[in-house]
């Protein structure tokens, strides 16, 4: 990587690997912005939880649909302009959205930026996937720590935004102006890597819908999707209302969980080359179920803590290593078959807190984790789908 040189400031010459860690952390950037403004947006809105919690599936609703319908429209426009276009139209969309002045609006409005996040989930996996093909190593995993940093940033800089008191509105355009800047010098000269021999010249279908492998590759990261879910929505409730924590603790849970995330998923390409992707899953796997024990048993705010980052360095390469294999598959064009498991696996973001909270609300927090060890234990038991050869 170097900078081009002259006086003014020009993209920056990256190599293609590079480009593709770039393009998840500022796709992660674009869409995370607004995460941590909802308490303003709540508060704005004068509504209560639930109701902001039906006009935020607006978001999931729209990236449903993409990851269904999107990789033939992908094939037809080509990688590199959508990867231009839609990582700032996130950022866009996004912008609009917070000038809604009711649920419904909100609801309405997020529509498109999910809409967005879908495609670019098809697009940035599938880049990754034939770049790991084209250099002769393993990135799926790096691509996704570089993710994880680019939430984490997202999260500080709209806690530095909220806390100079500067609106949602003003500070979501502010992050259109940022990802544009950052789309320009990082990803003006992509082109994108030549597809696999798992790519094939067929017609596309119109709906990505699964096949019985794909599913089972589902099983393997939907305890994963679920239990990271989880940690995000309700980590920072089970401190505060366990242990009757401070709110920083709360906070604290939150971070441990996505920066042990981000840390495995940045060293994990080694480890899958080393050994194989069958055991670093295995063992994400039983490391997620210690966490879930802890979670489940804690007797104090320490135990809580560590079992939210076993958790969050459990569930962190299960979705990329299923992504790869589902690229990686020959019985389809791997946009179809990655469109297909990624619409699938996210239904546990859009279906999971909702059952969870009344779980919570019923039986409580800490089983809240705990019946998530059953869909672990699925996992473990089908986990030999992910090997070193595709199955076809």
């Amino acid at each position: 990587m170097r900078f081009t040189k002259g006086l003014s400031m020009r993209p920056l010459s990256l190599d293609t690997h590079q480009q593709v860690f770039a393009s998840f952390g500022i796709y992660a950037f674009a869409m995370g912005n607004i995460f941590p403004r909802l308490p303003d947006i709540k508060a704005a809105l004068d509504v209560g939880e639930g109701a902001l919690g039906l006009a935020l599936i607006g978001a999931p609703v729209g990236t449903l649909i993409s990851l269904t319908l999107g990789a033939p429209l992908l094939k037809r426009v080509g990688h590199r302009q959508a990867m231009l276009a839609l990582i700032p139209l996130v950022a866009i969309f996004y912008a609009i959205a917070v000038q809604a002045t009711g649920t419904l609006g909100l609801f309405l409005l997020l529509i498109p930026p999910g809409l967005m996040i879908g495609a670019i989930e098809i697009l940035v996996n599938v880049e990754a996937d034939r770049t790991e093909a084209a250099i002769g190593r393993r990135i799926m995993n790096r691509s996704h720590a570089f993710w994880s940093l680019g939430f984490f940033a997202a999260g500080m800089f709209g806690a530095v935004m909220a806390q100079l008191g500067i609106s949602p509105q003003v500070h979501l355009m502010l992050v259109v102006v940022v990802t544009c800047i950052a789309v320009w010098l990082c990803l003006s000269d992509f082109q994108p890597a030549p597809a696999r021999g798992t790519d094939t010249s067929e017609k596309t279908p119109l709906f990505s819908m699964p096949t019985l492998p794909i599913m089972i590759l589902v099983s393997i990261s939907f305890s994963a999707m679920l239990l990271e879910g989880a940690s995000i929505d309700w980590s920072a409730i089970y401190m505060v209302s366990v242990f009757q924590s401070a709110p920083f603790m709360g906070g604290l849970a939150v971070a441990s969980a996505a920066a042990c995330q981000g840390v495995v998923r940045y060293f994990a390409d080694g480890f899958v080359d080393r050994y194989s992707p069958v055991l670093v899953a295995r063992v994400s796997l039983i490391t997620m179920a210690l966490g879930v024990v802890f979670v489940f048993f804690a007797g104090n705010q320490a135990m809580g803590l560590l079992g939210f980052a076993l958790i969050g360095a459990g569930t962190s390469v299960l979705f990329p290593l299923t992504m790869s294999a589902a690229a990686q598959r020959t019985d389809r064009p791997a946009t179809v078959n990655v469109a297909a498991l990624a619409q699938f696996s996210f239904m546990a973001f859009l279906v999971g807190p909702p059952l969870l909270g009344f779980v919570a609300e019923y039986i409580g927090l800490r089983w809240a984790f705990g019946v998530g060890l059953p869909l672990v234990a699925l996992s473990y038991a089908v986990s030999g789908a992910l090997g070193d050869r595709p199955e076809t």
